[in-house]
């Protein structure tokens, strides 16, 4: 029997919905319900007296970050966090495993557990199921979590399996690290987009007598409908007698969508994070205060809600407090985001419970997915606004469900860092990699070729690091060459500077306007080419690195294939030359060995597992033990997806890759 008395009230008819009610160590608690993120025991912005009049029943606060700072020892003196931050109700305790997901290049991955670096003083953190354990009973929270590792949820099948193992091991120990707490335990069925690990996982968990069960590894990289699909599958293999709980998700339309699918319980950051960007949910649907639509505007944010924001600030105020990036407006946006979301799980329950809830789904969906151009709410006449700002062409602004902002492409769907921020992928998978800093020390010109601008990221975070190391020494010129052909994604980016505030620099000023920029204080220059990157490269100087981020070969085909690939060969074959990209698939990878080039392991970001560095010979000894080697030839020959992108049929590429130099033994 689960400790939380959980009482399963009614099942929406013709959807799976549920309301239930169960109690914890501090209250009782209605589902649906959405936990505001506390991460290091505050919801950013919003006091505890504003959470309780919104209607919070329970907050998530971070094992992992509490453990760094305060400390359990901290806690133990208070005797638990709901009198050290003066909450009353309810905490739930994420264990850590969602850190080991989100930092997969501060961290190395045991068996016995995840060691990190302390971002606080530099220690190394070994956190292991029990010290997770350790530290939730020493916060005391109502609800902690097994430690669990989290993987993207577009992995092959066989590292999601790896990790589905590795999670039910620690859920074992995290539950007998329990001991005798009073502390109720959920444990987390993984398994990536997979329906034979999605139930492997859940045929496991359930046999142990956890008082919850969690949903992970979504919002992490799957699309929309996969995400909904495995919430589907997934639900209908808990019990029903236990609390539902899908982490990290969402939106409002995501919440809509999960309890029809049968959860009961949310987090997200997107109330407070997207509130920091001027996004405001409604129940008439989702409003960007940044709009200039709304500078002359006297209406509520939302005139069906009662919230503090709702009943004393206009909308022009809340404009006018974005614009200025003052603090009073995220926050007064925070406080009304996060009352929506509670009005609205309260609405579903309410639904369920009188047996209407489908009707109210089908009313609630358009309006909940509607962005704020699509909006019906009456609009003021006075208008500065010709464009929607999270338009332009064939871009838009996306918003993630981590709360950072990243630009699609409307026409493919595909998203320029869609799982982890884009300056942080861009430091991680091109700056860090090239060595760009190192060259710098020296005396040669480095010349970096940036292919796909896309909104500037990788350009941008190399010039920002650039520029921050020539305030403390001399360092070599840097010019920098970006191929793009077209500027729409940059353009619309520039206009959401606070959603893309590395793009505050002069530098894509310069770009857009002029294709050229140089700095006055660094030896720094940026020039764009814009066109056909098989073209304009003949005539550009030859690079000692590359960052080569175009979309997919879905989308950008011809820079992708071994025609173009053999050309940028024949230009750069002389130079130590290393080439950063994204993409570790097997086709893009025999297109760079069919073209010459040599191929090393590049570190994995977001989804990815691994990235790949295309080398010329004279590069290879920098990267001598990160070569791909026998191993990935064998994978190659079973591989159905060995061939190389190229523009003619019959291509005969076979023996260009069995005797490439790099798999000949020495």
């Amino acid at each position: 029997m689960s400790r939380l008395n959980f009482t399963l009230e009614k099942i929406a008819t013709g959807s799976k919905a549920r309301a239930a009610r169960f109690r914890t160590l501090h209250n009782e608690v209605l589902t649906p319900l959405f936990m505001p993120v506390g991460t290091h025991a505050t919801v950013r912005g919003q006091r505890v007296e504003w959470l309780e009049e919104s209607g919070s029943q329970i907050l998530l606060a971070n094992t992992y970050h509490l453990l760094l700072r305060p400390g359990p020892d901290v806690f133990r003196k208070f005797g638990d966090i709901h009198r050290f931050m003066r909450w009353k109700k309810s905490v739930l305790t994420d264990s850590g495993g969602f850190q080991i997901f989100a930092m997969p290049n501060e961290r190395k991955m045991q068996e016995e557990g995840a060691e990190f670096l302390s971002y606080v003083d530099g220690k190394r953190i070994l956190l292991t199921p029990e010290l997770s354990i350790e530290t939730q009973k020493a916060i005391h929270s109502d609800i902690m979590m097994v430690l669990d590792q989290c993987v993207p949820s577009t992995v092959d099948h066989k590292t999601a399996k790896t990790a589905m193992d590795l999670t039910h091991r620690w859920a074992l120990r995290s539950f007998a690290a329990r001991g005798d707490s009073d502390q109720s335990m959920f444990a987390i069925v993984q398994g990536a987009c997979y329906p034979d690990l999605r139930k492997a996982s859940a045929e496991f968990l359930t046999n142990h007598p956890f008082d919850g069960f969690a949903l992970g590894g979504l919002a992490v990289g799957e699309t929309k409908q996969e995400r909904e699909d495995t919430t589907e599958f997934a639900a209908a293999l808990l019990p029903v007698d236990r609390p539902r709980y899908l982490m990290g998700v969402g939106t409002p339309i995501d919440l809509l969508e999960a309890v029809h699918r049968g959860m009961d319980m949310f987090d997200c950051i997107i109330p407070t994070a997207h509130a920091q960007q001027g996004t405001a949910y409604t129940s008439l649907g989702k409003l960007s205060l940044r709009r200039s639509v709304y500078k002359f505007s006297e209406e509520a944010l939302d005139p069906n809600c009662d919230c503090h924001t709702c009943l004393h600030y206009s909308r022009a105020y809340l404009h006018h407090m974005t614009k200025t990036e003052e603090n009073l407006g995220w926050q007064l946006l925070s406080q009304h985001n996060i009352h929506f979301y509670h009005w609205l799980m309260r609405s579903m329950r309410q639904h369920i419970l009188s047996d209407t809830f489908m009707g109210f789904y089908e009313k609630m969906r358009p309006l909940l997915a509607a962005g704020d151009a699509e909006n019906p709410t009456k609009r003021p006449v006075i208008s500065t606004a010709k464009k929607n700002p999270e338009e332009l062409g064939d871009y838009r602004v996306q918003i993630s469900p981590a709360g950072f902002a990243s630009i699609a492409q409307k026409s493919s769907g595909e998203v320029m860092h869609s799982v982890i921020p884009p300056m942080v992928e861009a430091k991680t998978v091109y700056v860090d990699q090239s060595r760009l800093l190192e060259l710098a020390q020296g005396d040669k010109e480095i010349v970096l070729w940036d292919v796909g601008m896309g909104a500037g990221s990788n350009v941008m975070a190399a010039i920002l690091a650039f520029e921050e190391l020539a305030k403390t020494q001399k360092v070599a010129p840097l010019k920098i060459i970006s191929f793009e052909n077209d500027l729409d994604s940059l353009l619309l980016a520039s206009q959401n500077l606070q959603l893309f505030p590395f793009l505050k620099h002069a530098g894509p000023h310069g770009i857009l306007h002029q294709s050229a920029w140089r700095s006055k204080k660094y030896p720094v220059e940026w020039q764009l080419l814009q066109g056909d990157f098989a073209k304009l490269m003949e005539d550009a100087p030859v690079p000692q690195i590359i960052f080569y981020d175009p979309f997919s070969s879905k989308t950008n085909a011809s820079l992708w294939t071994f025609e173009c690939f053999a050309k940028l060969h024949e230009h750069i074959k002389n130079e130590s030359t290393e080439i950063f990209t994204y993409s570790a698939s097997t086709a893009v990878r025999s297109t760079f060995l069919s073209a010459g080039f040599y191929l090393a392991k590049g570190v994995g970001t977001g989804p990815k597992s691994e990235t790949t560095i295309a080398l010329t010979e004279k590069a290879i000894a920098h990267r001598a033990g990160q070569l791909l080697g026998s191993e990935w030839l064998a994978k190659w020959e079973r591989s159905d997806a060995k061939a190389p992108l190229s523009e003619r049929d019959g291509f005969q590429f076979e023996e260009l890759i069995r005797s490439h130099p790099q798999f000949q033994k020495k």
